[in-house]
């Protein structure tokens, strides 16, 4: 067990902040962020790079990050690297110091982003020995405090993670969705020239917001989109208003069949319809409720930007980048279903298409921000799907 995961009421010297797991496992570290506490379910991301879209990617509401990679703030923060306005993350754990930035693009230190928008961190702690702790017992529920002053009401940390409820029947969509729809037409960042606009549109999508990511409102503009987004609460009659070419369901956070109350009778309408549809993450397992399949908790989930997919229509090997805590049934798909990715690191789900519908869906984030974009193509099949209508 690592020094810094210690079973006991007394703080080492000059720690100021705590991790506290609900079976009173803790570890220390000193503070970054914010000063106060959050309690969520703590996962891990094995990213090299990115970590500020990770930490505003709204699928992580409800979760404190545990980053792998040790370098994390050493190319600061801005205010283009993001996929939300507001983060949905509860925290970040870290193992080393935050750094002073070094890059061009850098606009203020990542402990100053931290505190801006009111998130706490833990650094100095033996990431490798929490990531173990994960894999082999299951995501635990913590709460991480960050306390100047080195103190630390234990019990009451302790007994909050202990008494949080957890993610599963938890709807966090409706949280981190936006309330009203809207229209984006923002493009895909160029290296020299930022981000552009989309003039001159082909296809008009809608996009059901359950924690959508800005970079796939992106890709879909940068391919001829006018993208306007709607709520993850809309119905029908909300969705087919607008007339549009084709439907996308985004990712999002919580588990699916809690949103799915809400959200199942809407997508089974757009399923009537005949438009094209197409799911990422969330949407993908909303899209499989729709159609009669099952969601379940992952152990630990896929979280990272070297995951190995397998295209079964081609054989391809993608690298992916992933964020899920929930996973389909393989075993629960109907008969007009077929599976056509899954993940080579433990041959779960990660794809479905209708046989006889211009209907698909992957698990995995083909728009990256972080991660490779070997999925990419996925956003050019949905734009032919919107063609051959």
């Amino acid at each position: 067990m690592s020094d810094s995961m210690l079973r006991t009421q007394t703080p080492p010297k000059n720690a100021t902040a705590a991790l506290v797991l609900g079976d009173g496992s803790m570890f220390w570290g000193q503070g970054v962020g914010a000063e106060g506490s959050a309690v969520g379910e703590v996962c891990f991301n094995t990213s090299l790079t990115g970590y500020q879209e990770i930490m505003t990617d709204p699928s992580y509401a409800g979760q404190i990050i545990t980053f792998t990679f040790p370098h994390i703030g050493n190319v600061g923060a801005n205010d283009e690297d993001i996929e939300t306005a507001v983060p949905a993350a509860r925290g970040c754990v870290l193992r080393a110091d935050i750094t002073e930035s070094a890059n061009w693009r850098s606009a203020g230190h990542y402990d100053e982003w931290l505190r801006s928008h009111g998130l706490c961190g833990i650094s100095g702690v033996d990431t490798r020995a929490l990531t173990r702790r994960i894999r082999d017992l299951g995501a635990p529920h913590a709460t991480i405090c960050h306390a100047a002053d080195g103190e630390f009401d234990l019990p009451a940390l302790q007994a909050q993670a202990a008494n949080w409820p957890g993610l599963e029947g938890m709807d966090l969509a409706k949280e981190v969705s936006c309330h009203k729809a809207y229209s984006w037409d923002e493009t895909k960042f160029v290296f020299g020239k930022g981000y552009g606009k989309q003039t001159n549109p082909k296809f008009h999508v809608v996009a059901v917001d359950f924690g959508a990511k800005r970079n796939i409102l992106r890709c879909l503009a940068t391919l001829g989109c006018r993208v306007t987004v709607v709520p993850a609460s809309a119905t029908i009659e909300d969705v087919l208003c607008h007339e549009p070419d084709g439907v996308f369901l985004s990712n999002g956070p919580g588990d699916p069949s809690a949103t799915g109350i809400y959200a199942v009778p809407m997508i089974k309408g757009i399923l009537d319809s005949g438009l094209p549809i197409f799911g990422i993450c969330l949407g993908h397992q909303m899209l499989a409720l729709a159609l009669g399949a099952t969601t379940e908790k992952m152990h630990h989930g896929h979280r990272g930007a070297n995951h190995p997919v397998k295209d079964l229509g081609t054989g391809k090997v993608e690298i992916t980048s992933q964020n899920h805590g929930f996973v389909v049934n393989p075993a629960s798909l109907p008969d007009d279903v077929e599976m056509t990715h899954v993940s080579l690191f433990d041959g779960t789900l990660e794809g479905i298409a209708l046989r006889d519908r211009p209907v698909f869906s992957v698990q995995h984030h083909p728009e990256a921000s972080p991660g490779p974009q070997d999925s990419h193509y996925l956003f050019d099949r949905f734009i032919g799907l919107m063609e051959r209508r």
